[in-house]
């Protein structure tokens, strides 16, 4: 198999086409890495930044270079040897018009050849939220028409510039006629003849009649696991990767699929033992990923959450969290809070589901003959959905695997005492196909439904909701972390690590994605808020004050309120310019105030997505133009000067968590752009096109990082160049990365709970990593040593950012080494 040594995560659109790519591949290669990482290429919506939202996944875009734009890219990347992996999307497509299979769907309805591509329930019509208004309202006001399509001339049901093509049942032999039709209520008529219907957006949630991605109507599930389906939907895909052009493979999105390792088994057997498979999955504390996928791991998510342990000070941790309890005036309760947004995503956001599901298991009870009304039953899945710790189990028709037999176990014990024993007896049965014949099918039903309705619950609750209202920490608010209040230790991330080498030594490892909150540098320099929280608190207390006159009061309280102002200061900590300078201010609020937007609706508090409170949303957003504002300069001044310190540990940190991202087990991933600093807020701020032509003449791969210098820090430089000298080290020894053996080393001395110290040991090499933690006050290194066991002792290693060599005997001596840099050797 081709196992990368490092990618590079490329986001194609926003002005990243094929061609562009190209011209970075010289760029690239100095750099080190081994694989290109492509986000999805296969023709999207018209308007989509990201490409998730496939219309044809057998036609590479043309927006991007289409075929013969990516045939050249290809081989520029032969040429370059350099391999490529595709993001792809098997789990949804584009609910558009602009996808030639949804619009046969729509025409045809359950008779079109791609009715069962789509996870569609035909037990009724298929229902179409796309209307601002209820299609009374809209009838009435005049905003539906019969029209000829503009590229049939078939008749069709037109929503300004949506064309709903109509059955042909409904007007052939008659087209004139039914082209002609202006009257409401012989349109109403004619939409009751179609085998769609027209609804409110609003709607979605509790009346629609197919599988979405997560809440987004605009995007459908498909059926991969029917045979054909899979076939038809990855034809492309296996072309390219048999001709040799595509090395790799990256699943998005696995725990949505009905049957994931079935899928996977699937793609494996289809695509050969030699493609590079992982898969975007979000693994809970202490889980795994289940051992029969033939895959080489996941996209890293858990490796941010590891980081976490290394990085932030667990004494001081509770006084941050304190802190911001005075500030914002009450206690909050994270376990409390995850509950309250779990039930808000299962009563509200996720209505139709539960719904669906609740009849699935009466119907099951009724077959079962189990005397259960329908109440019960929904006490009973509500109280299990609401306990579940992990994304989803992994049962098929065959069996449900022993862990998550163990897992159902242990939830359906900690909600005995909260629903009817027989209700949650039934759902147990139903979940692990213990039923009577004739309740079979919708026992596979009910557990596949539940299956793929745990992971958008657990996604929606989390990540999009609490992670927004919790704000304590922002560092620690981020995909794949655990949201309960927990201890944080070296030991822990050690573990973490030999779990990974013994697990999935070959997955990726990230630490900035397209979908993570914030950009790595923003996270690592809001790490240090554990280290000072005192100071931290001094500093927002002074912040609020200088403000105060721009806190609105309403009608339901302060806008913002104390615990959105404490969020404010620590998001704009996060993103702001380790060399801020007056020109970058205004750039600053055109990216900060849609953030802020985004977070409000997020918490879903005050405001949401679906019901906007204007006049609080207006508050804050004055509020935080306020803080952007030159006509603020007190605040902008002293905003700069307190934040130095934490920028400086913060910087510190970023190279800690860069040495540890590229010589820990796993693949490392460099997202575009995060080489240099990345101080991204959430999507779509961490999708810009870095400045690549800067980046290219800034890389210096010659000269050792010279860490006395002030601007390599702030621009970046120093960190560029610490990946690269790593992505070459990996690419001549890739075999000690991949293979070698993960060794905590004991460190002596005062201060050695500011010392990071591992080895990695194959057969034929060793490498010492010593990386700084906790630095915000200084660390004095002069009494530490590293303790080196006999297999690392006695040997000459080279210093791999000087390029010094020494003979080493027992111990590893730090009293001349820079505290605030990595040491990295290499033997």
């Amino acid at each position: 198999m081709n196992i990368p040594t490092a990618t590079y995560r490329l986001q194609f659109r926003n002005g990243m086409t094929f061609e562009r790519a190209i011209d970075l591949l010289p760029y690239l290669k100095r750099l080190g890495i081994s694989h290109l990482y492509a986000s999805p290429i296969f023709s999207a919506t018209a308007e989509s930044t990201h490409g998730y939202d496939v219309t044809d996944a057998n036609q590479i875009d043309p927006a991007i270079g289409g075929r013969a734009g990516f045939d050249r890219l290809v081989e520029a990347l032969q040429e370059a040897n350099i391999g490529l992996i595709l993001d792809i999307v098997p789990n949804h497509m584009a609910a558009s018009l602009e996808n030639a299979w949804w619009r046969d769907v729509i025409e045809h309805g359950e008779s079109s050849r791609y009715a069962q591509h789509f996870d569609i329930d035909w037990s009724r019509k298929l229902t179409l939220p796309f209307l601002g208004d209820s299609f009374e309202n809209v009838l009435e006001n005049g905003e539906l028409s019969v029209q000829p399509h503009p590229e049939t001339g078939k008749p069709a049901l037109a929503y300004y510039d949506s064309f709903y093509p109509l059955t042909p049942a409904s007007w052939q032999d008659s087209a004139d006629e039914v082209l002609a039709i202006t009257d409401a209520k012989a349109i109403a008529e004619l939409h009751e003849q179609q085998p769609w219907r027209l609804m409110s957006w609003r709607d979605a949630r509790k009346e629609l009649s197919y599988r979405r991605f997560f809440e987004i109507t605009g995007l459908v599930g498909v059926r991969v696991e029917d045979k054909a389906v899979f076939a038809e939907s990855h034809q492309l895909i296996l072309e390219l990767v048999h001709s040799g052009a595509v090395n790799g493979l990256r699943v998005d999105h696995v725990d949505g699929l009905a049957d994931p390792q079935g899928y996977l088994q699937r793609l494996r057997n289809a695509t050969g033992p030699d493609c590079y498979i992982t898969v975007e999955k979000i693994l809970a504390a202490g889980e795994q990923i289940p051992a029969d996928w033939p895959v080489s791991g996941t996209t890293g998510y858990e490796f941010i959450a590891a980081l976490s342990h290394a990085l932030i000070d667990d004494t001081q941790i509770d006084s941050l969290h304190w802190a911001y309890e005075a500030a914002a005036g009450q206690r909050y309760d994270v376990a409390a809070g995850l509950r309250a947004a779990r039930e808000l995503m299962v009563d509200r956001n996720f209505a139709g589901e539960f719904s669906r599901l609740v009849k699935l298991a009466s119907r099951i009870a009724l077959l079962e003959q189990r005397n259960l009304g329908e109440a019960e039953l929904h006490v009973a899945l509500r109280e299990l959905l609401l306990a579940f710790p992990v994304y989803r189990t992994y049962g098929n028709q065959a069996e449900m695997p022993n862990e998550g037999e163990e897992l159902l176990q242990r939830v359906l014990e900690s909600v005995k005492n909260s629903a009817s024993p027989t209700a949650l007896s039934l759902l147990q049965a139903a979940l692990l196909g213990a039923v009577d014949e004739q309740s079979e099918k919708d026992a596979d039903e009910f557990r596949t439904r539940f299956q793929q309705l745990t992971g958008p619950l657990m996604a929606k609750s989390v990540e999009d909701t609490l992670f927004f209202r919790n704000h304590a920490a922002l560092a620690i608010n981020e995909v794949g972390a655990e949201p309960l209040p927990h201890t944080f230790s070296l030991a822990h991330f050690h573990r973490e690590m030999q779990n990974r080498l013994q697990h999935q030594p070959n997955g990726i490892t990230s630490t900035s994605t397209h979908d993570t909150k914030r950009g790595e540098d923003a996270r690592a320099r809001l790490y240090t808020l554990s280290e000072a929280p005192g100071l931290w608190a001094e500093n927002v207390a002074r912040w609020r004050q200088m403000n105060a006159a721009k806190v609105v009061e309403l009608d339901d309280g302060p806008a913002p309120e104390p615990a959105v102002e404490w969020m404010l200061y620590q998001a704009l900590a996060g993103v702001w310019p380790a060399n801020m300078q007056q020109q970058d201010v205004l750039r600053l609020e055109e990216r900060f105030l849609p953030f802020v937007e985004k977070a409000l609706r997020e918490a879903k508090l005050r405001t949401d997505w679906a019901e906007t409170n204007e006049s609080y949303e207006t508050a804050v957003m004055d509020y935080a133009r306020h803080l952007l504002s030159l006509n603020n300069p007190q605040f902008l001044d002293d905003f700069s000067q307190s934040l130095r310190p934490f920028i400086q540990a913060g910087l510190i940190n970023s190279l800690t968590q860069t040495t540890l991202k590229l010589t820990a087990p796993g693949v490392p991933d460099i997202y575009q752009g995060s080489e240099a600093l990345d101080f991204s807020l959430v999507d779509p701020d961490n999708r810009r096109m870095p400045d690549f032509g800067l980046l290219a003449q800034q890389l210096d791969v010659a000269t050792p990082p010279d860490f006395t210098e002030p601007l390599d820090w702030l621009n970046g430089k120093i960190k560029q160049q610490l990946i690269a000298r790593l992505l070459h080290l990996r690419l001549k020894h890739s075999a000690l990365f991949r293979f070698g053996d993960y060794q905590p080393l004991e460190v002596s001395g005062e201060q050695r709970d500011h010392v990071i110290a591992f080895a990695r040991q194959d057969s034929d090499h060793a490498l010492i990593v010593v990386v700084p933690r906790l630095s915000f006050a200084g660390i004095d290194w002069s009494e530490c040593e590293i303790i080196l066991p006999e297999s690392l002792a006695h040997r000459r290693y080279r210093n791999l950012l000087t390029g010094e060599s020494e003979s080493i005997n027992e111990r590893v001596l730090l009293e001349n080494e820079p505290w605030y840099a990595p040491l990295i050797l290499v033997s």
